[in-house]
């Protein structure tokens, strides 16, 4: 366990972080949470020097481990951690396995031992692999089992879930992309189903930004009931994405506003995980939806 600091005075829901690392064995703590009738928030934790969102401000192992329990504190219900910025418009930097674990290794076990279901970001299976024996519970591999032979092995080996999400070389603005989705989707569910990951472990993510222009990506976010007939829950990441640039120009640090628009859209929509940058105002934000939502249905059926 890195010092970075004690756990147990790390905020803590109803389980304790020992009960949550057993039941995510069965990857049962995520049935838990696409049960509990409400969007889960996964907040964001970018080890890297080069992130697009936030520059690197948490590269700093304690920086980081405060963040993560701040989030925590904020009522993130999964933390999802990267040590690779993929910066889905380009300009990223690759590392290799042993940076990446480099990176990981000050701060990894630590923020696994707050409480909350810990996800490794990577699309490297040897990264994953070790990522899950400290104690992560989820793999989010943003080329969906595709570009790493060994990823999708890894995640059956462990049985944990795992977020497949679509991903291209780069923008095609003649596709059909919900098309486009659905074709990649169905591949990775084969390859899933081969390496012997069950359903229930699986999430799909559309990928905003991720090969597409603006317009894909808002067309993905408008359109996201369609990948529900895949029957799987759905992750949204488009907290501080460049399409809100388009519509209002900002830098990435001044997209809160388009983010929780787009965010509260999803989950209208289907999506049943939100992966944010800002956490307390995500979930302030669906908490409202929600509330709403409920008020409404309650007022329709009083008058029918």
């Amino acid at each position: 366990m890195s010092m970075l600091g004690n756990p147990e005075d790390a905020p803590r829901d109803a389980h304790s972080a020992t009960d949550q690392r057993a039941d995510a064995r069965p990857s049962g703590w995520l049935a838990r949470l696409l049960a509990a009738r409400k969007p889960a928030v996964m907040g964001i934790l970018n080890v890297t020097p080069d992130s697009f969102s936030d520059g690197g401000r948490f590269f700093d192992p304690a920086v980081a481990f405060d963040h993560a329990r701040e989030m925590i504190a904020e009522g993130a219900d999964i933390l999802d951690i990267g040590a690779e910025s993929t910066r889905p418009y380009g300009g990223q930097v690759p590392v290799d396995a042993a940076e990446e674990r480099r990176r990981l290794e000050p701060v990894l076990s630590a923020v696994c031992g707050l409480g909350a279901p810990v996800s490794i970001d990577t699309m490297k299976a040897e990264v994953a692999r070790w990522a899950l024996a400290q104690g992560a519970t989820m793999a989010n591999d943003v080329w969906g089992l595709q570009r790493d032979p060994a990823m999708a092995a890894v995640v059956a080996e462990h049985g944990c879930p795992v977020v497949v999400m679509h991903n291209r070389e780069s923008a095609d603005p003649a596709l059909d992309i919900i098309a486009e989705m659905e074709r990649y989707f169905t591949r990775s569910l084969e390859i899933a189903a081969r390496a012997g990951i069950t359903r229930e472990r699986i999430v799909l993510d559309p990928g905003i930004g991720f090969g597409k222009v603006a317009e894909q990506s808002m067309e993905a976010i408008a359109r996201l009931d369609r990948l529900r007939a895949f029957g799987l829950p759905l992750l949204l990441g488009a907290s501080r994405k460049r399409f809100i640039d388009t519509i209002s120009p900002a830098p990435p640090d001044r997209r809160l506003g388009g983010s929780i628009a787009a965010h509260v859209i999803g989950t209208l929509n289907g999506a049943a995980i939100i992966r944010a940058h800002d956490v307390g105002e995500t979930v302030q934000a669906l908490k409202v939806t929600a509330a709403i939502r409920g008020r409404a249905r309650e007022t329709s059926r009083a008058a029918s």
